[in-house]
């Protein structure tokens, strides 16, 4: 075991986490890997983490909190790229968020599924961190919302911002839940997803 050479930090054993998960997958990922891969032992990381299963809660979080971050700024009012607040419509915000996450998820998919993969085991045992997830996605498409109506750009019969939020939320989870990720690598996916997007736009603005 090679020895540590910098000081023990939680932020420190989720990076080398989501390495050994990338390495082994979540069902043969340890404990003692994660101590293996930075040169401590497994009693160390067990102090910053109690269990197994809190470890991989963390290093989830971490690895969700990314997508988040990035779909805040345009639930803010920022352009996509990043960047200060515009003066962009609703409508474009709601577009622009949509897209975002439907390209964040299936880059995470496509790109990183080992750590996909204990996103997805994490959903299968309705954990708190993937509901917290969600909460976050749905309480940013309601500032959208919410935004649309004050502006006089959106309509619905349903007014509550959250409730609208969530009804987009299910009507997109195609693009979205992890159950569906097969589906988004196939011919025709971005067709579909435009279809949907520009149905929902319609259905929201004021006639």
């Amino acid at each position: 075991m090679t020895m540590a050479t910098e000081p023990l930090t939680a932020e420190r054993i989720l990076e080398v986490t989501e390495d050994v998960l990338r390495k082994y997958g979540p069902a043969k990922a340890t404990v003692v890997d994660v101590a293996r891969a930075l040169g401590v032992s497994h009693g160390s990381v067990y102090r910053h983490f109690r269990t197994k299963a809190a470890l991989r809660e963390a290093v989830t979080k971490r690895w969700l909190d990314r997508t988040a971050k990035q779909l805040r700024f345009i639930s803010e009012g920022a352009d996509p790229q990043g960047g200060s607040p515009t003066d962009r419509s609703a409508e474009a915000n709601l577009s622009d968020w949509l897209k975002a996450l439907f390209e964040a998820k299936r880059h995470k998919a496509g790109d990183d599924p080992e750590l996909f993969a204990t996103y997805e085991v994490l959903l299968s045992e309705h954990s708190q961190v993937v509901e917290e997830h969600i909460k976050e996605l749905i309480g940013q498409l309601a500032v959208i919302v919410d935004d649309g109506f004050r502006r006089g750009e959106f309509t619905s019969v349903r007014p509550d911002p959250t409730e609208v939020a969530r009804a987009l939320f299910d009507a997109t989870a195609k693009f979205h839940d992890p159950q569906y990720a097969p589906y988004w690598s196939l011919p025709g996916v971005e067709a579909d997803f435009a279809a949907v997007l520009s149905l929902l736009l319609r259905g929201l603005r004021v006639r």
